[in-house]
């Protein structure tokens, strides 16, 4: 079922398409975590040499944003990753009823257990696209339209300075007051500044415009 999906949304006309996790899962260890030990993602995860990491930014209804370093936990995430993120590292079978603040350190523990695994980042980069800055995730059914313009896309090697300058983006948009507001609702930035403080990358960055 998951594989027709991709084939609906057009991945597999685009790319060779894999379910990293349909033969379960393999741990990551986590170093400088205060929420987790591991890091469970799919068990062909192993079998590629670099990641190339696009995300669509925008709102999240648990997260309060979602971006570079949200899909390179959950999204890497396998089922049992996900639900280990989700619950701060109390289970791996209920993703749901975890601590706030828990929950966002997890992804941020998670990131950095992906960045380490490969070469502590030298074998990942990550492009945020903001078009279509919903207050509401991609993984939500029927989420809320967008209310604010599109922005442009970002790319680093650095998750935590690239999702950082989208959120600096954002606040600086004369129509960005919806988003923010689900951002900081969530305590969201939260995610940033464990990211930072376990090693993940910094909040410090400098932007090159590439149309210049």
């Amino acid at each position: 079922m998951h594989y027709q999906v991709a084939k609906d949304h057009g991945f597999t006309d685009i790319a060779d398409f894999r379910i990293l996790d349909e033969e379960g899962s393999i741990s990551l260890p986590v170093t400088g975590g205060t929420r987790l030990t591991e890091n469970y993602v799919g068990a062909a995860f192993a079998d590629y040499d670099s990641y190339l990491v696009l995300s669509h930014f925008k709102g999240h209804t648990m997260a309060g944003f979602g971006g570079a370093i949200k899909n390179s936990s959950i999204g890497l995430g396998s089922s049992e990753g996900k639900c280990w993120i989700h619950s701060g590292g109390t289970s791996r079978t209920n993703a749901w009823g975890g601590e706030q603040d828990a929950f966002l350190e997890a992804m941020a523990e998670a990131g950095k257990a992906v960045s380490d695994y490969l070469d502590k980042g030298e074998r990942i980069v990550y492009i945020n696209v903001m078009n279509r800055l919903s207050v509401d995730c991609d993984c939500d059914g029927n989420p809320a339209e967008p209310d604010m313009h599109d922005i442009g896309i970002l790319a680093s090697t650095d998750p935590v300075a690239l999702d950082q300058a989208c959120i600096d983006l954002v606040y600086h948009a004369e129509d960005g007051e919806s988003l923010v507001e689900r951002i900081e609702s969530r305590n969201g930035l939260h995610t940033l500044e464990h990211a930072a403080e376990i090693g993940l990358g910094s909040r410090r960055y400098t932007v090159v415009n590439l149309d210049d």
